[in-house]
């Protein structure tokens, strides 16, 4: 076992901590700073972007060859955390408690800590683990001119208005998988300089809401539906993702049922969780934005689209594509076309 001491007053304070520690090499491109490490302890990134108003990054991609010991001493730099696993799992609890919570796979959490008592984190060797942490320095986050957090509940209130750092606040959430595609949208980012930066805020402000709505739900007693398994959920998701990566083939809830080994009552349930849409609703949906992708970036008719995406008919398509985006696709063609012949010319 290896502890790890960190009483840093900021996000990259802490990274060079670390990397006292764990070794490696820190590298700072467009504000972002990386500790890469791969010797005897273990092999990884940990990433931090520090952001405006108090707010910032960190994600570990990590495995380690002994269980790691976080340490965390509070007294200089208390911000509430929002964490997020997206792989393998760590174990949290306060300097004054004797018993862990686990936090595994597709998992958040609300913790903060008053500032004389630490944070213990626990990542097990051997396992390839992958979260983020997003914290928000309470002082620099509440001078935010949009900032009105006497609409949050009444416990995240309490917690984001604790300018003392008095209260202690832990909210382990239940299984949360639409938070993945907007950590994958920050991790796959390929972008360079202001216009990555603006992408990942963007990002970190949704993970947030996200975050602070699956606390309110819980508080209204409104959880995931019972009939749904952490398994079944995951199970659905990838049926998603290959909706996604394949609108024009021939999909049916008969069919994906089948595929699945859910029933269709199961799939309708978690698609109205996942995407809140039925399943018709979704690959629709799919479909529609490919179509509007097509007609942006190739030079295909929208006979050739409609057959592209799964679609049969040209005007159930082109009624469709209207009800959503307000344009039928022929006019929509012919302002690509217009804009595109304008730019030319200049």
């Amino acid at each position: 076992m290896i502890e790890i001491q960190i009483d840093a007053a900021s996000t990259e304070d802490g990274i060079e901590q670390m990397q006292a520690y764990l070794g490696g090499v820190v590298n700072e491109r467009w504000g972002e700073y990386t500790l890469e490490f791969d010797n005897e302890i273990g092999k990884g990134t940990i990433k931090c972007l520090t952001l405006d108003w108090g707010i910032s990054l960190m994600e570990f991609d990590t495995i380690f060859y002994k269980d790691l010991v976080f340490i965390n001493d509070n007294s200089h730099f208390n911000p509430i955390h929002f964490s997020y696993v997206s792989k393998g799992q760590f174990r949290h609890r306060f300097s004054n408690e004797d018993e862990f919570t686990i936090v595994e796979q597709y998992h958040s959490t609300i913790i903060v800590s008053s500032k004389d008592l630490k944070h213990i984190t626990v990542i097990p060797k051997g396992h390839h683990v992958i979260f983020n942490n997003i914290r928000v320095v309470r002082k620099e986050y509440l001078k935010k001119r949009l900032v009105n957090v006497k609409l949050l509940n009444e416990k995240l209130y309490k917690v984001f208005v604790d300018d003392k750092s008095e209260k202690v606040f832990a909210y382990f959430s239940p299984i949360h998988l639409k938070m993945e595609d907007h950590v994958n949208a920050i991790r796959n980012a390929d972008l360079k300089g202001m216009t990555r930066i603006l992408h990942i805020e963007g990002e970190v402000y949704q993970l947030l809401s996200m975050h602070i709505a699956r606390h309110d739900a819980q508080e209204n007693c409104e959880i995931l539906p019972p009939t749904l398994l952490k398994a079944e959920l995951k199970t659905i998701k990838k049926l998603g993702e290959k909706i996604v990566g394949d609108p024009g083939s021939c999909y049916s809830l008969e069919q994906l049922s089948k595929e699945s080994g859910l029933s269709q009552a199961k799939l309708q349930e978690g698609f109205k969780f996942l995407f809140t849409r039925t399943v018709t609703e979704y690959i629709r949906h799919i479909r529609l934005e490919a179509a509007r992708d097509l007609l942006n970036t190739t030079d295909l008719n929208i006979s050739q689209i409609v057959y592209t995406i799964g679609f049969t008919s040209r005007s159930y398509f082109s009624k469709i594509f209207k009800e959503k985006y307000g344009i039928t696709p022929h006019d929509y063609k012919k302002q690509i076309v217009t804009a595109i012949t304008k730019n030319s010319l200049i």
